[in-house]
């Protein structure tokens, strides 16, 4: 077996240690026997989605994504396409931004790719700090570090999860990040998938299966190291004399 993945204008979208997540998703894959290729897209460049099994996003300034929104116009109908033919696609931060209608800055509105039903608007105080997730795909939490000054509204769209620290979307809603057929749309970055190795295999397993149908399975990985330090992040929030030292530290 073999997936293609496809890292979409990492010249421009990589301010978050994006090839991380897809340095993860190809260790996942050879740890299996599974061939994992890797096709980066820069500026400009042809993309055939036809050929992909995975499509990540990544996160970028402001100005990136403006520069990046001029290529994803030219491409936009392929990749609707795309997403509603089960596309597997992890968009992250300002990639999550351009899936929806449109980001307004505080200087123009950047439009999306209108993928999702989704705005998000700029405030100046940027949401920022470690993030924990329960997120209803997982029977395990989901963790990572959050840093925007957008806030994401999401419509009717199903949640990522329920934010048990951190912001999320907007910093009051409770929620984060969105789900969408196969798309995963988030703020949580670090990189994400190292941290959390069942949303890798989440991602990697939906691209099998609509790949070489409904009996394709990943085998399990032994991931005792990573649980740990999973559990270590999440008991550390949990921690509710942690979390009012560093909510008294906040307001002082």
């Amino acid at each position: 077996m073999k997936l293609t993945i496809g890292h979409l204008y990492p010249d421009l979208l990589n301010l978050y240690g994006d090839r991380g997540n897809i340095q993860c998703f190809r260790k996942r894959l050879e740890w299996r026997g599974i061939e994992a290729e890797v096709i980066p897209f820069l500026s400009g460049d042809t993309i055939d989605f036809t050929k992909l099994d995975i499509v990540l996003l990544g996160g970028g300034s402001d100005r990136e994504q403006e520069l990046v929104c001029g290529f994803l116009q030219n491409i936009k109908d392929d990749f609707r396409k795309y997403v509603e033919d089960g596309g597997v696609v992890l968009a992250v931060c300002g990639g999550y931004q351009l899936l929806g209608k449109y980001y307004k800055t505080d200087k123009k509105t950047i439009e999306g790719l209108g993928v999702l039903n989704i705005t998000t608007d700029w405030e100046p105080e940027r949401l920022i700090r470690d993030i924990v997730l329960e997120s209803p795909l997982f029977d395990r939490p989901v963790v990572g570090f959050e840093n925007h000054g957008g806030r994401t509204e999401i419509g009717e769209h199903e949640p990522f999860g329920k934010v048990t620290y951190g912001f999320g979307n907007t910093g009051k809603s409770g929620y984060e990040g969105v789900v969408y057929k196969n798309v995963i749309a988030t703020y949580l970055h670090g990189p994400l998938l190292p941290k959390n190795p069942h949303v890798c295999d989440y991602l990697l397993e939906r691209a099998l299966k609509r790949k070489y149908g409904e009996d394709a399975v990943l085998e399990p990985l032994p991931d005792e190291m990573e649980q740990k330090a999973n559990d270590y992040i999440v008991e550390r929030y949990n921690d509710k004399k942690y979390v009012l030292k560093e909510t008294i530290k906040r307001h002082t």
